[in-house]
């Protein structure tokens, strides 16, 4: 049976953990933590391993088969070049780094050891990114709007701009992947920032709220707003619109797609009364809302189907259903971290993913 090793056992930590116990195919052997209390607690809710404070030791007593590492975007760098340089693949939470530069030396070694990898962007197994790649497919996407907003997490580094990258690169990041991911390659960015408007939180210090204007490789644009000042879920409707000319697409990111003018309704044979008020197709996923619309809803498996994939490559020496290596990862990170520069300068960025 293969060994699994987790380095970070914080709150991202604990949902992959919530996902390896449901799996009997692994053996959970190490739990590292900088909080020797916090992979203590590991060790006890996994009911096996060993619980440490220097990743090094685990990896020499442990011997793990494969890693996945959630630690904070600042603590990326030995940990990876350890695991490359001894041949055990490594499952990264997002972000990958807050310097590309690094990111980039990660993903090149890799490259050099074979090694399987893959990122935390979770949203690229849902089920819902099917129909969304097929609408864009049929549709010729001229403009994507793209929001999130939320108010501030309670984690201390988070509100700290040189700690967390800022909100698009620690948490926004998942849209500018999605989109990435089932749209198309982006070509240039330009982004304003704003402050001010948080006054509350002791030691905050980044971005309340930014608008980014991009310019894709098709020529289509997108408008990506985000914002930390929301203290309700009134403030603001988040979610991802493509825009074609007689269509449109939705997609609240791990909830539902709806999609506007494309396709067909469902025949009335097929339908089934659900207490929301959609009329659910009988597989569970095809919805016609009786307003024109067709609903797709997520099947909450997005996570764990994230998890077990890469597992599975592990198991099998088969990576070619992993959905976001680290490679590719890193081009979302280059993305965020262009409208962070385009920020600073107030300048247009240009991307450019072959370097």
């Amino acid at each position: 049976m293969k060994k699994l090793a987790m380095i970070g056992c914080g709150g991202i930590g604990g949902d992959h953990l919530n996902h390896f116990l449901q799996f009997d195919d692994i053996e959970l052997a190490g739990f590292c933590d900088i909080i020797p209390e916090r992979a203590e607690d590991f060790v006890k809710k996994a009911g096996s391993g060993k619980a440490y404070t220097d990743f090094r030791e685990m990896y020499d007593e442990v011997k793990p088969d494969m890693i996945f590492i959630c630690v904070p975007p600042t603590e990326h760098g030995d940990i990876e070049f350890e695991a490359i340089k001894r041949g055990i693949p490594f499952f990264a939470e997002k972000p990958v780094a807050l310097d590309l530069d690094l990111a980039r030396r990660i993903r090149d070694e890799v490259e050099k050891a074979g090694l399987i990898t893959a990122v935390g962007f979770q949203c690229r197994y849902s089920n819902l990114v099917g129909p969304n790649k097929q609408f864009i497919n049929d549709k010729q996407i001229v403009f994507v709007d793209a929001t999130r907003f939320g108010g501030v997490p309670g984690t201390p580094w988070f509100k700290v701009k040189s700690l967390s990258g800022g909100q698009i690169v620690e948490q926004t990041i998942h849209q500018y992947d999605i989109i990435r991911y089932v749209f198309d390659e982006p070509e240039m960015v330009f982004t304003l920032g704003a402050r001010g408007f948080i006054t509350e939180i002791e030691g905050y210090d980044t971005d309340d709220v930014s608008a980014t204007v991009v310019k894709f490789r098709s020529g289509a644009l997108a408008a990506i707003s985000t914002g930390l000042y929301a203290t309700s879920g009134d403030a603001f409707d988040s979610k991802i619109v493509f825009s074609a000319r007689d269509a449109r697409a939705e997609l609240r990111i791990l909830r539902d797609l709806k999609l506007y003018g494309y396709g067909d309704r469902p025949a009335e044979e097929d339908k089934k009364e659900e207490k929301e008020g959609f009329v659910i197709k009988n597989d569970g996923g095809f919805a016609d809302s009786g307003s024109g619309e067709i609903v797709y809803k997520d099947e909450g498996k997005a996570g764990i189907m994230c998890d077990r994939t890469f597992i599975d490559a592990v198991l099998t020496g088969d990576g070619s259903r992993i959905r976001s290596p680290y490679a590719d990862a890193v081009k979302s990170l280059e993305f965020t971290l262009a409208c962070n520069k385009s920020m600073e300068t107030g300048q247009p960025v240009m991307i450019n993913f072959d370097k």
